[in-house]
């Protein structure tokens, strides 16, 4: 069987109901991210490590409900108050300079029953907050995690970064590297990244021998 090349193709992270994978890692996080009307006081923080699909739940929640999306970073604090739901992406990395414009937003959509969904790798009562009467209001947030991934979200999560990349493996690559990587959302990323340089580097396909040398896999002896 002829092996897939990998080309320089730009990558295309796809965030469709079709490409979010639901297993027993987020189903939870999944169904209430899904269901406002069951948040209460209107607001959700949505938790897990890097990778895990906070963003593309969150693009769910937008793509159902016309949220707007804010990264925490970017938030600028003269920013006008929001008029419908809203996503705040990386909260852990609100600025001091825009907490004061959260604090007003949040009490703004209170009041108006305004979904508000907040992701961070941690809960909001560990984000670096130095107004508190910001810090009390989120941390009082109902929060959901998605937690480590299981062996078919795991499976789920590699086959979407290679397909995001436009690279197709061989079957022994996939099966190879499924033994060997970290078994974590940030393992699968970076693994995958590492093979995805490596083959457009080389003009080669990500093939059995690709995985062994990039993972630096010892061979079975005998």
């Amino acid at each position: 069987m002829a092996e897939q090349l990998a080309f320089d193709w730009p990558r295309h992270d796809r965030m469709g109901e079709e490409t979010f994978f639901v297993s027993a890692a987020n189903a939870e996080a999944h169904a209430l991210v899904m269901a406002p009307a069951a948040w209460p006081e209107a607001k959700l923080a949505l938790t897990g490590p890097r990778g895990a699909g906070k963003t593309h739940l969150a693009r769910l929640f937008a793509d159902r409900t016309g949220a707007r999306v804010l990264n925490a970073a970017g938030i600028a604090p003269a920013a006008p108050l929001p008029d419908g739901p809203l996503v705040i992406e990386d909260g852990e990395r609100l600025p001091e300079a825009a907490q004061e414009w959260l604090f007003h937003a949040h009490n703004h959509m209170r009041t108006r029953a305004l979904p508000l969904l907040l992701t961070g790798q941690t809960p909001p009562n560990r984000w670096p907050l130095a107004l508190p009467d910001l810090a009390s209001r989120l941390a009082a947030s109902t929060c959901v995690a998605i937690a480590d991934p299981d062996d078919r979200l795991l499976d789920a999560v590699l086959m979407k970064q290679f397909q995001d990349r436009q690279i197709a493996p061989t079957p022994e690559a996939l099966t190879l590297l499924r033994r060997h990587i970290d078994r974590s959302f940030e393992g699968a990323i970076e693994a995958v990244a590492a093979l995805d340089r490596a083959a457009m580097a080389e003009g080669r396909a990500v093939n059995r021998a690709l995985v062994r040398r990039v993972l630096d896999i010892a061979p079975r002896p005998g």
